[in-house]
């Protein structure tokens, strides 16, 4: 899994990145088939901004939260993220058993 973390008017210090990746592990937790993920932290006047591009198998998913503290941002972020990761799995694994159960009976 590629992760990438840049800023924008931002400078993302160590214990920034750290609590991005804790946060994520949560996302690789739940869904293992995570190929690539980019975070753009950015800030726009009073506003701190938070954007997530993930690409797993098949599917590219995108998040984003905006809120007056970062870390609160990254929260929200991860918590958007985290429901889309989990509904795309769910149709995923629907959709191999509903295959299973077309399949005949070898008899």
């Amino acid at each position: 899994m590629n992760l990438s973390i840049t800023g924008h008017h931002v400078s993302v210090t160590p214990a920034i990145r750290d609590y991005v990746v804790g946060k994520l592990d949560r996302i690789t937790r739940h869904f293992d088939h995570v190929i690539d993920m980019q975070v753009l932290l950015s800030v726009q006047k009073h506003d701190q901004k938070a954007e997530i591009n993930l690409h797993v198998r098949g599917k590219d998913l995108f998040a984003e939260a905006v809120d007056e503290d970062l870390y609160a941002a990254i929260d929200g972020l991860v918590d958007k993220l985290d429901r889309q990761v989990i509904k795309h799995k769910t149709k995923i694994v629907n959709h191999r058993h509903e295959a299973l159960k077309r399949q005949p009976l070898a008899e």
